[in-house]
């Protein structure tokens, strides 16, 4: 095989490092860096070396195939203006590595099937009726958003990077839809962040417009889909109080001020009452940090896939060598949902190429996502 300069600018990216900062730590001059990335030189075995070491990536990273990356305008960053050049490269390169996990997941195991029906040009309100319909959930509150999205054939990783500024983002690749968490959330953040990024992918397919009406409505779809509007017109109680918040928000599984806002924009608050809960939130500090929060949500799928092959002997550290990347970075893309997303114990014979271990691809089985009161 030979030196693949685009995994070498991928390594890069992952990293957060412009070339100046990789020549920097790497000892390699900036203008040789440009000559390899372009493909003009190809770098001595010494330099690959020193490369892989800065860039912590195996030096049989850059010897493989192209990677089909995930391009900028595909994905549905939120706030792309304010983010530093920095976080979304490194985004967008960790989403590629995942696509890469995810097409090797997919070669061994038989996924769940893509239902997922194009709601451009429909209001937030609608689209989110329209996929409970689809779906089969009716008004029932959703137990775990994650799991229903996966069920339905949306691929849900985690997106390392270590801020909570940034937030979660989709995309459509190569037909698949793919949602990338940021495991610092909160576990109700989590689950609007799943619900912001499956309106994205449901009513934005022709392409995620950035601008602010199409982030308005993402939150708008989440907030009908996690509290659809019976459901919630049926149980909120006559006399509002900040306790009463407190209980209902319960049983959707989201936060304090995402039910006032919901509760708002069902003109079950008046602007007056609306503003003195906002008020009253924020000076008990729980806009900040959710009273009795919930925990994460985690991945069916994952935890299946990695359970299954921890079964027939296949470690995490085995996949990585497969997908030419360290350990550290596969637990990386599924960092918070799934519960062995820890380091395992290495043995020099674990590395094994079983892509022929499962001939009839194991079919994952699911369980409901949604709770089963009406």
């Amino acid at each position: 095989m030979e030196f693949n300069p685009s995994r070498l600018v991928l390594a890069r990216k992952r990293r957060g490092l412009s070339k100046a900062l990789l020549s920097e730590k790497s000892k390699v001059s900036n203008r040789s860096l440009g000559y390899y990335e372009s493909g003009q030189i190809t770098p001595s075995d010494e330099t690959i070396q020193s490369l892989s070491e800065t860039l912590q990536f195996p030096t049989s990273f850059f010897f493989e195939s192209g990677v089909d990356e995930i391009e900028c305008d595909s994905a549905s960053f939120r706030s792309l203006s304010s983010m530093t050049a920095s976080l979304r490269d490194t985004a967008l390169a960790s989403g590629t590595l995942a696509v890469s996990l995810e097409n090797w997941i997919s070669g061994q195991f038989d996924l769940p099937k893509l239902n997922l029906p194009k709601l451009n040009n429909l209001d937030p309100e609608t689209s989110a009726e329209i996929l409970r319909v689809e779906w089969g959930i009716g008004q029932r509150p959703i137990r775990n958003i994650m799991h229903l999205a996966e069920a339905n054939g949306i691929r849900v990783f985690s997106l390392p990077i270590d801020s909570a500024s940034v937030d979660a983002f989709s995309v459509w690749h190569n037909k698949t839809p793919f949602i990338f968490l940021n495991p610092m959330k909160s576990g109700e953040r989590g689950r609007m962040d799943v619900g912001h990024e499956t309106g994205h992918l449901c009513m934005h397919r022709k392409g995620i417009p950035r601008s602010r009406q199409a982030e308005l409505e993402a939150d708008r779809f989440a907030s009908a889909f996690l509290m659809p509007a019976k459901d919630v017109l049926a149980n909120v109680p006559r006399n509002l109080t900040l306790n009463t918040i407190q209980k209902l928000k319960k049983r959707y599984k989201v936060s304090a001020i995402a039910l006032v806002v919901r509760l708002r924009h069902l003109d079950v608050l008046t602007e007056w009452q609306y503003r003195s809960f906002c008020i009253e939130l924020s000076q008990t500090g729980q806009r900040k940090k959710e009273k009795n929060g919930i925990p994460r949500e985690d991945s069916q799928v994952l935890g299946k896939v990695f359970g299954v092959l921890r079964s027939e002997g296949i470690s995490r550290n085995s996949i990585a060598r497969k997908l030419c990347i360290t350990p550290t970075e596969l637990n990386s893309l599924i960092a918070g949902l799934i519960m062995s997303a820890v380091p395992e114990r290495s043995d020099n014979n674990e590395f094994l190429d079983k892509s022929s271990e499962f001939p009839d691809k194991p079919k994952l089985t699911l369980v409901p996502a949604f709770d089963k009161q009406d």
